[in-house]
């Protein structure tokens, strides 16, 4: 055993946790389901024959084949050419054969887990399982009492605790909001300890620079009181791209999705197609270009380690013909949504799709448009589920009440996902003898032995009658989201860290911004 192991294993042996280790957030605030990892075993929503399926998947084959993607990044292009994909001196264009196409996507698993500090948070990505993830970089953020605002570290923070107190949200996200107040030089550092310390789920790590993402994979190994071999050895953390669509791959994103390659960590790839903007207007065509520049990055990094973690992510939706501006929770999102799920299953890849709102206040708009989006996940047999709370402005403000009301709605989902016992008892016809034709179920027994578990309990949604709903002071929804928020900031307890560990994340905090952090120019 080195000396690294040892002391590893001996900061592993000292974790005490403190108060909060495994704090589920069964506090008073919010009645909340346990801790769980949803599974969806409902049939997905199949809008395409297999015909078309295969007709998009001929579309994005030819696009890799005859146009190709440009990878702004020379080790990226050096890679795909070793591999045998066609590239020209001078030229940031690289085609690549179906077949190669196929042979390197065919690596990559369908399904696979990530373990974050806390090994009790571990999550199974893929197959019918399904994760939902915090809102992640908007760069406002609101609530009723201060308004719109720039984000900050604290709002930053808080969000980060609302993450944590959530036991419908399972990952930690990008930052639910961009604290401007910190420099971009050093943001990470002091974004990633908070998220480290504040919260015991799986981190993401911004792919924006090799300073960044090298900076966090070594603070991820740190708080997991992890050797380098225990951290490359399975899933620890995970980094979300975007291709500059169209059919384009920037450099500090590729830059950081290879690092994490090498070193066993995922990367799901979600190509931004705006039906009508960056990708064609039409449905078939904005996902044929998605699944065109989504397989050419999945390419590359099982190029760089066959058979890493890779998911492919839906974010296509159109946008509003009259003034351009991005439209979410639209008939064409949702379907859009289903044909991606479609698509993913056929290459057998995880797929992440969004609870996306184009409104501007935690409205009724924002509602059903959030209840658009995340049906469309649903339906489409969606793995991650990224903004699954919180989410305003097509991605411009992260709102505290929003996000409460979100939790209520992702609880709902999660218990209509549970599977509907069909036993001798659950068919009551012994119940329905009872009862008879002149009768309620109130009173008899079977109802007794179940009422206080039959049915899911909301901590949002008001069910009283007018009159109850107005002696108490007629409170809508959003004033009774704000009051939730705040109570869950009151109570809240950030997950214990064994003192060594915290030591050690914070001097490694300290020594790289003494060094200066991240360069802020590429």
């Amino acid at each position: 055993m080195t000396t690294e192991q040892g002391s590893a294993t001996r900061r592993r042996t000292r974790r005490s946790g403190g108060r909060g280790a495994n704090r589920r957030g069964t506090g008073s605030a919010v009645r909340q389901l346990p801790w769980e990892l949803p599974v969806n075993n409902d049939a997905p929503t199949e809008p395409l024959t297999a015909e078309q399926v295969q007709a998009v998947h001929d579309g994005a084959m030819r696009v890799l084949e005859e146009i190709g993607i440009e990878f702004l990044n020379d080790e990226a292009r050096e890679v795909l050419r070793s591999a045998g994909c066609e590239t020209s001196p001078g030229s940031t264009n690289v085609r690549m054969d179906r077949a190669l196409v196929m042979e390197k996507v065919g690596l990559a698993p369908s399904r696979f887990t990530i373990t974050p500090r806390n090994p009790e948070r571990e999550l199974v990505i893929g197959g019918r399982h399904m994760v939902f993830v915090n809102v992640s970089s908007p760069p406002n953020c609101s609530d009723l009492d201060r308004g719109r605002r720039a984000g900050d570290r604290e709002s930053y923070r808080d969000l980060l605790k609302l993450t944590q107190y959530f036991n419908c949200i399972h990952m930690a996200g990008g930052y639910p909001v961009e604290p401007v107040d910190l420099h971009p030089s050093v943001r990470h550092l002091d974004c990633l300890h908070d998220k480290l310390v504040l919260t015991d789920k799986v981190a993401h790590a911004y792919s924006l620079g090799t300073a960044r993402i090298e900076d966090v994979m070594e603070m991820v190994r740190i708080a997991g009181g992890l050797t380098h071999e225990e951290f490359e050895a399975k899933p620890r953390m995970y980094t979300n791209i975007n291709s500059s669509s169209p059919l384009k791959h920037d450099w500090p994103m590729l830059d950081g999705a290879m690092r994490l390659a090498r070193r066993g960590q995922p990367t799901i790839v979600t190509p931004f197609t705006l039906a009508g903007a960056m990708a064609p207007v039409t449905i078939a065509g904005a996902v044929t270009q998605f699944v065109a520049e989504g397989l050419s990055a999945i390419v590359l990094l099982q190029c760089v380690k066959p058979g890493v973690p890779c998911a492919i992510g839906s974010f296509t939706s159109n946008v509003d013909m009259r003034t351009g501006a991005p439209a979410f929770g639209t008939p064409e999102y949702i379907r859009a949504t289903q044909i991606s799920g479609q698509m993913a299953r056929f290459y057998g890849l995880p797929l992440r799709a969004s609870n996306a709102c184009a409104a501007n206040c935690p409205d009724a708009q924002a509602a059903w448009e959030s209840a658009f989006s995340l049906w469309s996940a649903v339906a489409a047999g969606v793995n991650v589920v990224y903004h699954a709370a919180g989410w305003l402005e097509g991605g411009l403000c992260a709102s505290y009440e929003k996000f409460v009301m979100d939790c209520e709605t992702l609880q709902q989902i999660i218990t209509y996902l549970k599977p509907v016992p069909v036993t001798y008892d659950d068919i009551a016809v012994d119940a329905i003898r009872e009862v008879g034709s002149d009768g309620h179920f109130f009173g008899c027994q079977h109802t007794q032995d179940r009422y206080e578990t039959a049915f899911y309990g909301p901590f949002l949604s008001d069910w009283s009658n007018f009159e109850n709903w107005e002696e108490r002071g007629s409170v809508d929804t959003v004033r009774r989201a704000n009051a939730v928020w705040k109570k869950v900031l009151a109570e809240f307890e950030a997950p214990g860290m064994d003192e060594a560990i915290s030591d050690e994340l914070t001097a490694f905090v300290e020594r790289r911004k003494r060094e200066g952090g991240a360069p802020t120019d590429f």
